[in-house]
């Protein structure tokens, strides 16, 4: 009984010198009533930091996830401006030819063709972005890739489309369309968050093994990247 009043006293301090432990008199009382006291102290202790510790991982996971939509949305709207230069280049360009009636028809014909793909993709990303307007947006994309499978927009339109079933936890639908990117569309610079995408989903669906597959793809193919930082961060935590 001696060595076990010892050795509860050894948890005690080490526990006391970690953090706060509630006020309790155990200097009263019996050997047993010493020890039952010092347990329920040092219990207590480690239920308080527990708590602690699972809203620390709550919160770096928000962190996490917040970091990982403002650095989708800075990219994309950086995408959009590059895209709007470029058109109106084009536009530019096609205003200054001389005029010949078959080679102006052709022209047009073009022009009108990517005006109308630049227009359709637009409408969808402005549903999310200034409508706030998630659902209708789900068709919207999926419209745009049927139409335009093979656009300069469709890496984007399909992990746009893969995104917003994600939120809805439609998840074998949303995998569908990063893998689309994944596959299709390898130079995409959204293929690394594709990846990661699907680790995620992967780890939502209780896939740890495929989850921890993909993450070490993005961090192994796109070191560096704000997508392997995040790929990064989902390896620890796993």
């Amino acid at each position: 009984m001696k060595y076990a009043v010892i050795s509860a006293a050894i948890i005690l301090a080490s526990a006391a010198n970690a953090a706060p432990a509630p006020v309790e008199d155990v200097a009263g009382g019996s050997s047993d009533d010493r020890v039952a006291r010092l347990e329920r102290i040092v219990k207590a202790k480690q239920q308080t930091e527990f708590a602690m510790q699972q809203r620390l991982d709550a919160l770096q996971q928000e962190v996490l996830d917040l970091r990982g939509l403002s650095e989708q949305q800075s990219y994309l709207i950086e995408q959009m401006l590059q895209r709007q230069r470029q058109l109106y280049e084009d536009i530019a360009n096609i205003s200054s030819k001389p005029s010949a009636p078959m080679v102006a028809s052709g022209d047009n014909s073009s022009a009108n063709s990517t005006l109308g793909e630049t227009a359709s993709y637009e409408q969808a990303v402005n549903l999310v972005l200034k409508e706030k307007k998630y659902e209708a947006a789900i068709p919207a994309f999926a419209k745009f890739i049927e139409n335009y499978p093979n656009s300069s927009y469709a890496p984007n339109a399909n992990y746009w489309l893969g995104q917003l079933l994600y939120n809805k936890s439609e998840f074998v639908a949303a995998a569908k369309a990063f893998t689309t990117v994944v596959d299709k569309f390898k130079d995409s610079g959204k293929r690394g968050e594709s990846l990661v995408k699907l680790g995620m989903i992967s780890e939502k669906t209780g896939d740890k093994a495929r989850a921890k597959a993909y993450y070490q793809k993005v961090v192994k193919e796109y070191a560096n990247s704000a997508a392997a930082r995040i790929a990064q961060q989902q390896l620890s935590a796993l």
